[in-house]
């Protein structure tokens, strides 16, 4: 349920009938209880345009804005601010409306955009580590996002799959023997001894640039080696997609091979708008402001990741008919997105209203603020860190209750992977982050951990209860009313989310949400025997509704749920 968008047409309303005209008008959170909900500050900029009194400005849109709906407070607070308070009746029935709406209340979009979610990104060269990390799970967070909204999303994951290494990958596999079980369990070991194979022995090294030439030059026999070599290296990708419960399939790949035969084409329509000037023998692109050139074609006739990027745009915008393209990658590669979307809308390859975001995040830092490694100093593979996860959900869960061995097994996986996803996607996510077992497993805190027990414990509540729930909200105290009200701002919150691409808030407002129910269910007793029964059909509700959202909430991250913790 939209709660801002009313309160805009309301004020707009006010507004024009003082007499006054304004392009956009945006209400914020008050902040506190006693300002308010809601808080208009527009007048000030009013005032000065018009040279009056801001407080009289105010006082006079104030008068305006009706009291018998929606709004059921309005106050004139400091030099001019506009102060709304939602009437308890309005949430009230607002919240029996939402009660039993398949989405929370949460509106299908009139008009559905087309959305392409790049993410991932895996190198097929080698396992997937700690560095695909966040740019998978913030890429499906948003696609999940996207899709409740009503968005039409393309998931796409750009692997890695192409380039010279190649070569020496799929002579060693031939060397090794293609059906030889075990030669490619670790893929991080097999490039090593390919690559060891290709720096001590000269003709291994000749046979590899050979296979290089015949790969691009589309032998069948080494199109065969490599496709096998592809296809398993998917399979270590899709074991970690299982483990943390990623929405990323093989039809989901469009990987950086697919546009190959669409190179020379890119360069040539680079050159026919006029955009190329060769630079030490390299086609490259100047960009007004920028000092370094972006490179389309190498001296030697090579192409590069940029004309990759461009030959996808390409085809995202015209053939898959994209509005939005959301690119999760990290933020070490802003410049390389800021001259890439430049080019794309100069070469024509993205249309003018077409969205291209960057969405960069930061590192994940070990607990002396270095980047995260292994003890001897490599690199953290993913699904080493996501066994080690559940593990470590095991210690902290495991004297809480009398789980039999499976249920601790399950139990122990939906938290340890739903701590380590909630831990990356609670912060915002341009900045670094210190991974901490104990803080990311801790059920007290902004934690997965703290929302999963606040779900069981509402689960707990109806178990004993037992009986048939059914009735309408009221709103007595100033708990009932404070967790009701964060209840309908669900959607405002996605919506947001949405815009600015910041899963961030989800978290932030599910931890809120929760430490509300918590206090909530301190002040307002639920099953005490002297509580009358309609207070305790409606508080029930209020509880019912709080464990869908965080349901739901924590569905979008990729979150589980469980009913006894």
């Amino acid at each position: 349920m939209k709660l801002k968008q009313p309160i805009n047409r309301i004020l707009s309303d006010a507004l024009e009938q003082a007499g006054l005209t304004v392009e956009t008008v945006q209400v914020s959170d008050a902040g506190k209880p006693e300002f308010g909900d809601y808080q208009y500050n527009g007048i000030m900029a009013l005032a000065k345009q018009l040279k009056r009194n801001p407080r009289e400005i105010a006082a006079e849109v104030a008068a305006h804005i009706p009291t018998d709906g929606m709004i059921g407070w309005v106050e004139v607070a400091g030099p001019g601010f506009i102060n709304l308070t939602i009437d308890n009746g309005w949430i009230a029935r607002s919240i029996d409306q939402v009660t039993g709406s398949k989405h929370l209340g949460v509106e299908p979009k009139a008009v559905p955009l087309r959305v392409v979610v790049d993410y991932s990104s895996p190198n097929m060269a080698k396992q997937m580590h700690v560095g695909h990390l966040r740019s998978t799970i913030i890429g499906d967070t948003l696609a999940n996002l996207f899709t409740f909204l009503g968005d039409e999303v393309i998931r796409q994951n750009h692997i890695g799959d192409w380039g010279t290494q190649f070569g020496m990958l799929i002579a060693y596999l031939e060397e090794m023997g293609e059906d030889s079980s075990g030669s490619l369990s670790d893929l991080e070991q097999f490039y090593k001894n390919a690559k060891g194979r290709f720096d001590a022995d000269p003709a291994f090294a000749d046979k590899s640039r050979e296979y290089v030439v015949k790969l691009q030059s589309g032998d069948v026999h080494c199109l065969h080696l490599w496709e096998n070599f592809i296809d398993k290296s998917l399979g270590h990708c899709e074991e970690v997609y299982g483990k943390l419960g990623v929405n990323l399939t093989r039809e989901d790949v469009r990987a950086e091979s697919s546009y190959n035969d669409e190179l020379a084409d890119i360069v040539a329509a680079l050159d026919d708008k006029g955009l190329l000037t060769l630079s030490d023998g390299a086609q490259c692109v100047f960009l007004e402001g920028d000092e370094h050139p972006f490179i389309v074609q190498k001296s030697d006739g090579g192409y590069l990741y940029a004309t990759t990027d461009l030959a996808a745009i390409r085809h995202r915008v015209h053939t898959l008919g994209a509005d939005r393209i959301s690119y999760v990658v990290d933020a070490r590669q802003a410049g390389h997105f800021r001259q890439l979307f430049a080019v794309a809308r100069l070469a024509g390859f993205a249309r003018p209203e077409t969205r291209l975001e960057h969405v960069s995040f930061g590192m994940m830092l070990d607990k002396s603020g270095r980047p995260f490694k292994t003890r001897d100093g490599g690199t953290v593979k993913l699904i080493d860190l996501l066994e080690e996860a559940v593990i470590h959900a095991r210690e902290a869960i495991t004297s809480r209750e009398n789980y039999s061995e499976e249920e601790l097994e399950r139990i122990a996986g939906i938290v340890g992977i739903g701590a380590v996803k909630y831990a990356d996607l609670s912060i915002h996510r341009d900045s670094n982050y210190i991974f901490d077992w104990d803080k990311m497993l801790s059920f007290e805190g902004n934690t997965s951990l703290y929302l999963q027990y606040a779900y069981a414990r509402i689960q707990s509540i109806l178990r004993r209860y037992g009986g048939h729930i059914e009735g309408s909200v009221h709103l007595d105290t100033h708990d009932e009313r404070a967790l009701a009200f964060k209840l309908l701002q669900f959607e405002d919150m996605l919506l947001r989310t949405a815009a600015e691409s910041l899963p961030h808030y989800i978290t932030t407002y599910l931890y809120e949400l929760a430490s509300l129910f918590m206090k909530f269910y301190e002040t307002c007793p639920i099953l005490k025997e002297d509580i009358d029964e309609t207070t305790r059909q409606s508080r029930l509700q209020l509880a019912i509704l709080t464990a869908e959202t965080i349901r739901q909430g924590l569905g979008l991250l990729g979150i589980g749920v469980l009913d006894r913790l």
